[in-house]
């Protein structure tokens, strides 16, 4: 339930019934974050007290979304989740949604809590310093374009939506990159990039239901107000799968 889980989409009444289910399909194989994104500490808190008993790794939580906030107050908002949650709490730094940028300093200070023990960002600068200065905060990277490269730096550790429609090429991309190899793993990486792309064009949610309805994903994964996508859209898109190997 990140930016494309559409959590903020999604009712309360759903929201633990999504988590469980990612739970009982994951199995512990890898970690699992939930994301629990709000625009108050409380409705935070709602949130994360609805996972109770559940098997995660960790929740994620962007600044609020809706109101402007100072740097001190968005402290204010991130010590308050963490001083409520039994989880690991992730920071999820996504300005382009919330108009909020979590900076440096931002993350000096709530790292202080202890229950506050990584962020996801695609900024590079923000990811490179914390990776220098602060070895054991934990950074996800979430700048697609850019993986190859974090990798090369050293931040081994990325995450995108679209990784859920790209199974194969993910997996190969993480081969390659684990082993040294990032002209191999941008290739795949590139693959990812050109669906990617296409969904930009025709719209992102719409396209990606299209994508993980073909991998045999029921169901709609966009907002409950976008529209479908036409049939000959949907051609393109398969027709790109298939040429990226994913079908």
């Amino acid at each position: 339930m990140g930016s494309m889980g559409i959590q903020s989409a999604i009712r309360n009444s759903e929201f633990p019934k999504v988590a469980k289910a990612a739970q009982e399909a994951v199995k512990g194989r890898v970690p699992l974050f939930v994301g629990v994104m709000d625009n108050s500490v409380m409705r935070v808190k709602d949130r994360i007290d609805s996972l109770d008993g559940l098997a995660i790794d960790g929740v994620v939580a962007t600044t609020p979304f809706y109101s402007k906030c100072t740097d001190e107050e968005i402290i204010s908002f991130f010590k308050g989740i963490a001083s409520a949650s039994p989880f690991p709490v992730y920071l999820y730094d996504l300005p382009v949604v919330t108009k909020l940028k979590i900076t440096f300093e931002i993350v000096n200070e709530v790292s202080r809590c202890p229950n506050i023990v990584g962020i996801k960002t695609g900024d590079i600068t923000l990811a490179r310093r914390l990776k220098i200065e602060k070895p054991e905060f934990h950074v996800l990277f979430s700048t697609i374009d850019l993986f190859d490269i974090a990798n090369a730096f050293g931040i081994g550790k990325v995450l995108d939506g679209m990784f859920s429609c790209t199974p194969r090429n993910t997996q190969k991309m993480s081969k390659c990159f684990e082993q040294g190899n990032f002209a191999e793993g941008g290739k795949y990486l590139n693959n990812i990039l050109d669906l990617r792309d296409i969904m930009v064009r025709y719209g992102v949610m719409p396209c990606f239901t299209a994508a993980m309805n073909l991998l045999g994903c029921e169901g709609n994964f966009a907002q409950d107000y976008s529209g479908k996508i036409s049939e000959s859209i949907q051609e393109i898109i398969k027709s790109k799968m298939v040429e990226i190997g994913e079908l």
